[in-house]
């Protein structure tokens, strides 16, 4: 492998002794192998001149829809890895909601192998906890595990018998694997696409309670009470939900939560006029609901931020309100929107980076998401000064369904490196698109 210095960074270690630090990183095999200083011996087959920028752990992402296999034509690994790896993620766990639903070993293979393919960021399959997640017979987890799956997910689909669901869980816990669980209610869901408040009755939409949240919350703590097992509850949306887990994790439960990035910037009024790029599951609820998130995220009680991207045709967007097909494209936004959040002061950087890489990857058991030597070297590197619109030809995904066209951010990635090695380089980009 190449041996790497990156020079005259300053260095964004979530929790760790080199935070704030402008210092040089050595990387050999993979690894950091040394900070500030290089290891004996060391010598280097390549410089990275990270002046001016910020070196960060590579980010974790919880929640992608890579649509492929199934889903070719709104997205596929290739181009989502690429998307990935321009916005400094290094890793993100898939969906099982694939065609075939991703709960076999067979399928868990396809998908690594394509990913392989792309020599890009790392996709990790999650499994679905049950078999062509239809929620009646579980799947074979240890299979699963074996084959590489780090959690096992509902995939966005409930599972509605509740005495399946606490058998999975007990699966689970044995082969010592993290549940991802969807945190609404599927009959309370049904036949709505936004959030039950004033907009939806102006708007004449049937909305979706808050109940249909803390309904699906409650009934995973009292599994969670009872088997013991690892329940991460994904894209929280509600004030009453965070209020749940925080009084859950002080009572000393294994669980953990996660919210969607869109959730901390949109809320109920930004539908108004019946925007489509704003359908979205769980939906964007009010204004308080909102705060009380970005209080969680601050806090700690949420965990992690993930992108929940879900990559659409254009078609899939321009039908109605309720008849178009919910999600947002969201790896292209996640790191800028992060660092928004940074400079209205809700999160430090090293804060902000702990959300994104660090918690991430504790809940999935992972050892990156630090700088220190010996973890591996997955790094993105950011010029903080970079000022940039987010426009359909600045977008890397195949998918272009994001309300946050238009947006101007500062902070852009220049370079990210995945165990070592280059996987994008704005530079060489720049240079190719010239």
């Amino acid at each position: 492998m190449t041996r790497l210095h990156v020079h005259g960074g300053q260095l964004i270690d979530p929790g760790g002794a080199a935070a704030g630090q402008v210092a040089d990183l050595f990387i050999a095999g993979g690894e950091i192998a040394g900070i500030g200083q290089a290891p004996d011996g060391f010598q280097t087959d390549r410089h990275i001149d990270a002046g001016g920028c910020l070196v960060c752990p590579g980010l974790v992402d919880l929640a992608v829809h890579l649509r492929e296999p199934g889903g070719d034509h709104k997205a596929s690994i290739d181009s989502e890895a690429r998307a990935a790896a321009a916005g400094g993620i290094t890793r993100m766990l898939a969906s099982p909601a694939t065609d075939p639903v991703t709960d076999t070993p067979a399928v868990v293979e396809l998908i690594t192998r394509r990913a392989r393919q792309t020599q890009c960021t790392r996709v990790m399959p999650s499994g679905a906890l049950t078999r062509g997640l239809e929620g009646e017979l579980l799947t074979e987890v240890a299979a699963l595990k074996a084959a590489g799956c780090l959690a096992l997910s509902d995939g966005g689909r409930p599972v509605h018998n509740t005495l399946v669901l606490r058998r999975a869980l007990d699966y689970a816990a044995t082969c010592d694997l993290p549940v991802i669980l969807s945190a609404f209610d599927a009959d309370l869901m049904a036949g709505t696409s936004m959030h039950e408040g004033w907009v939806s009755a102006r708007l004449g939409l049937t909305g979706s309670p808050v109940a249909a949240e803390t309904t699906a919350i409650a009934r995973g703590l009292a599994l969670a009470e009872d088997s013991g097992s690892h329940i991460h509850f994904a894209r929280l949306s509600s004030a009453r939900g965070v209020q749940m887990i925080a009084r859950a994790r002080a009572a000393g439960l294994n669980v953990t939560a996660d919210v969607a990035m869109h959730q901390l910037f949109l809320t109920e009024m930004d539908v108004s006029g019946f925007n489509s790029l704003c359908h979205v599951v769980p939906p964007l609820r009010g204004h308080a609901d909102r705060e009380a998130l970005r209080q969680a995220v601050r806090d700690g009680t949420i965990q992690a931020i993930c992108s929940d991207h879900q990559p659409h045709e254009a078609d899939a967007k321009l039908a109605p309100f309720v008849a178009s097909e919910p999600g947002i494209s969201g790896l292209d936004s996640l790191l800028p929107l992060a660092l928004r959040l940074v400079d209205e002061g809700l999160l430090s950087l090293p804060d902000m980076l702990t959300r994104l890489s660090r918690g991430p990857a504790d809940i999935l058991g992972l050892s990156c998401g630090r700088l220190e030597i010996g973890r591996p070297a997955d790094l993105c590197i950011i010029d903080p000064d970079a000022t940039w619109w987010l426009r359909p030809e600045t977008l890397h995904s195949h998918g272009e369904n994001t309300p946050f066209l238009g947006w101007e951010f500062t902070g852009r990635v220049r370079h990210t490196l995945l165990g070592g090695r280059l996987i994008h380089s704005a530079e060489r980009e720049s240079a190719h698109a010239s």
